[in-house]
């Protein structure tokens, strides 16, 4: 995903007054909203915007040529998204370049952190809501001016604010869980399932009847990853919510933990009820095969919604929460594309311009809403592709059923540790290595378990 850079020249006699008028660099206040759980909004049901929530920061003319950096930690549905935005400031901020690096957020996304702490970091850096916790504890991470935060609805803001100070922007969001054929389904008679023992049915069913149960592509370990994460907020950190605390102080271990098993070892239901060349299968290959009918389900998040409809506008697809061992299953929300902040920048008012085009221009962000076929996380914007998930997720939020899984990945982070346990599944699923290894290896990495 690694996208060129824009060569421009900065000009040497900058001041950091000359952009001034596009909003104050000074310390903001918190949302008052500290919920834990995600928005029960869906697209469809975002609330109006603040009265003052549309008022724009005056930008002052100015002649001053600025270049800012942006590290951008893309997911698969995110590649183009720069151009759009490109396009968007140079119309009100002609001034104003963004030198883009853009890179797959799975799996260079931290290291390149990491280098760039040593380094300097960028102006902008784009990842997820999980990243704030990993950085800005360390802080490098410069506060969000609250006139762009008053834009973005309340409980977006509540995993990235630390100590009453909020550290991201919660840009759109990414519903996870199991989508099913729905026309299939109705031909089967199958209803969701609530239960193991429901989904169970249906995979004898699918079985006996020569269709697939699910579409799956472990080639990617980052979809390993993923679902595990999705298997154990159901089963272990929606009854847990500080296992990972836990962890840490020698209280609960992968080895003894029935729970965390249990989520590690629905990756071998899958696997043993997918095709055969699963670990050979590309991300868009796989989407293209639960589209033609060639499996009922794919454990996946809003990333895949992307292709399905590119393959066939007309797919009639829903989605539920792969069911858990107590029958409570919600759906999994997470906040996606995160916009982050240099502490150290000298070109804070050129970035708040930046931010008022990101969250005040409603084109730009329907434009990128209908292109990555995310949620909205502003207020009053609605996206315009047609989403036959759509009810289903309403549903949910209506009744109660959503759980932020950042909380999940706050607890045991990404970067360094569930990648690298997606790995040691792999293994597992392919004979090199036994189960009880993988969760040996999970105990064995407890200190990059913890962003701090």
């Amino acid at each position: 995903m690694k996208k060129r850079l824009l060569s421009v020249v900065l000009s040497t006699a900058m001041i950091a007054s000359v952009l001034s008028g596009c909003g104050s660099s000074g310390e903001t206040q918190a949302p008052a909203d500290t919920q834990e759980s995600a928005p029960a909004q869906s697209e469809e049901s975002a609330p109006a915007a603040a009265e003052d929530a549309d008022k724009e920061p005056a930008a002052e003319a100015s002649d001053e040529e600025v270049t800012l950096t942006v590290l951008a930690g893309q997911s698969t549905t995110d590649a183009g998204i720069e151009d759009m935005i490109d396009e968007a400031l140079a119309e009100k901020y002609p001034n104003i370049t963004l030198e883009w690096e853009c890179v797959d957020w799975g799996n260079d996304f931290q290291p390149k952190m990491q280098q760039y702490m040593q380094s300097g970091l960028p102006d902008i850096m784009i990842g997820k809501a999980q990243d704030v916790a990993t950085y800005a504890p360390q802080g490098i991470l410069g506060e969000i001016d609250s006139t762009y935060l008053d834009r973005v609805l309340d409980a977006a803001s509540a995993n990235v604010t630390i100590d009453g100070k909020t550290y991201g922007l919660v840009y759109n969001a990414l519903y996870q869980g199991v989508y099913y054929n729905k026309d299939m389904f109705a031909e089967n008679g199958w209803e969701i399932p609530k239960t193991m023992d429901d989904l169970q049915a249906i995979i004898d069913d699918c079985n006996a009847k020569g269709i697939i149960p699910f579409a799956s592509h472990m080639v990617d370990t980052w979809s390993i990853g993923n679902v595990t994460m999705q298997f154990a907020m159901n089963d272990v950190f929606n009854n847990d919510p500080t296992w990972g605390d836990k962890f840490r102080a020698g209280e609960v271990s992968f080895s003894d933990s029935k729970e965390f098993q249990t989520a590690y070892e629905y990756n071998k239901l899958i696997f043993d009820n997918t095709y055969p060349e699963t670990f050979s299968t590309e991300q868009t290959d796989c989407d293209a095969r639960m589209v033609l009918g060639e499996a009922a389900m794919k454990v996946s998040g809003s990333w895949s919604i992307q292709n399905f409809l590119d393959i066939d506008e007309n797919f009639n697809f829903g989605i539920f929460p792969f069911p858990n061992q107590t029958g409570d299953s919600k759906l999994i929300f997470e906040p996606n594309i995160t916009i982050m902040t240099s502490a150290s920048s000298e070109h804070q008012d050129a970035i708040n311009c930046v931010l008022d085009v990101l969250t005040g221009d409603k084109d730009l962000a329907v434009e990128i809403y209908d292109y990555t076929k995310t949620a909205a996380m502003l207020k009053d914007v609605t996206p315009t592709f047609a989403n036959p998930s759509q009810a289903d997720i309403d549903q949910y939020a209506a009744d109660g059923m959503i759980v932020d899984v950042t909380l999940g990945n706050n607890q045991l982070v990404w970067g360094g540790f569930q990648e690298e346990n997606a790995k040691d599944i792999a293994a597992w699923l392919q004979g090199d290595a036994t189960f009880e290894d993988a969760l040996k290896a999970s105990d064995g990495r407890v200190d990059a378990s913890s962003a701090n």
